[in-house]
This record gives structure tokens, sequence and C-alpha cells, in this order.
């Protein structure tokens, strides 16, 4: 049973653990102990425990963790087995990118759609997805189940894309503009991307080797 008020920290680290065992079991491995999977992660064995703790009880005394329980356990939780449904706006060199090599489906998201402003783009398919106009973008949304919006699109129109998609009914964002949306309608979720951090992270560790 789901715990209430699971720490922001717990939750990131969940697709990790998802991450990790999909890999052991692509490698045959059947079971594995917190102690062994910490080491994999460069995590404590308590600290593993302790987060799957905040979700039910796993893995056995003496036994460790059945992986291909553990993974089906850790998807069904992040919603892997949901079927969401996703729409990109912005098919530029980013959103063409992430539409041609990301693994949409093996999250869990189907991409119905994409929409754009270029000429040059739309009535056109990237990796099977059509990219429509954003004029049909409202008729879209009004017609069919949109779970979440992939935003690839200039910073100077980022909020005010969001604040119209928020009043439509969109709740979900992946935002790749590089600037924090927010908004103060309940229950709307963004996970704002910015590599610059992931780089900066780097060099940090770089310069204090």
């Amino acid at each position: 049973m789901k715990k209430e008020n699971i720490s922001d920290a717990v939750i990131r680290r969940l697709p990790r653990y998802y991450r990790h065992l999909n890999e052991l079991c692509s490698r045959g491995v059947v079971r594995i102990s917190s102690h062994s999977l910490g080491q994999e992660m460069n995590i404590t064995a308590s600290q593993i425990r302790q987060d799957f703790s905040c979700f039910g009880e796993f893995g056995q005394q003496g036994y460790g963790y059945n992986v291909e329980e553990l993974k089906a356990e850790i998807g069904h939780i992040l919603g892997v087995d949901n079927d969401h449904h996703l729409i990109m706006i912005g098919v530029g060199n980013l959103g063409h990118a992430l539409l041609q090599n990301f693994p949409f489906s093996q999250c869990g998201f189907t991409v119905d759609a994409a929409f754009d402003v270029s000429p040059a783009v739309i009535g056109t398919a990237v990796n099977g997805v059509p990219i429509c106009s954003m004029s049909e973008l409202d008729t879209f949304i009004q017609s069919h189940s949109v779970d979440v919006v992939v935003l690839t699109i200039p910073q100077t129109v980022a909020q005010d894309t969001a604040d119209h998609l928020i009043s439509l009914g969109v709740k979900g964002f992946w935002n790749f503009t590089n600037i924090e949306l927010s908004s103060q309608v309940p229950d709307v979720q963004f996970e704002n991307i910015h590599f610059a951090d992931s780089l900066l992270t780097l060099s940090y560790r770089i310069a204090n080797r």
C-alpha cells in the first residue's frame, strides 16, 4: 500500500531502480539482494530498503528480491502500465530527435501526434508520429485523451502555451524550454528539464575532483 507524503528524492530514485532492474533482467539475473543492488547503483542497502518500504513490503529475508517481480512492481508504481497518451509541441531539432530516438513506449507512453507552425514539417511524420498544424491543436485535445504534452518550443511562448493547454484540461508537461513553468491550477504537474544543470554538475565534479 502506497504511503502518503513520499519525498521527491525517493520518487526520483524510482526510475533509476526501474532502469537497473531492467538491465539485470536483460542479463538473466533472477534474484538480487539489497546489498548487491546497492553496489550496482552506488546506493546503500539501507537506503534501498527504506525507499521500498514507502510502497510496501518487497523481497524476502534471506532470499532478496525477485528481479522480474520487483521490476514489475516498480514499473506499476511509476505508471508504466497505464498507457499514458502524449503529444509534442515543437518539432525542431530537439523535438525531431526525441520523436526519432526516445523510447516513449518503454516508459508507458503512446505518442499520438506532434504539432508545429512550420509548413516544412506539417503533414509529414517522424517515426510514425503525424506532424499537424498548431491550428488543429485545440480540436485535437478536445477530442482526444492527452495526459502529457512535451514542450520543445521557444521560451518566449512557453508559459502562454502551457497556460492555454491547462485551460483545455492538460495536467502534465515535460518541459524542454529551459525555463521554469508553473501554474496555480491544482494537480498540474511540470517536469522542467535543464540540460545546463546536468552539464554544470559535471563541470563542478571535474573542477573539484
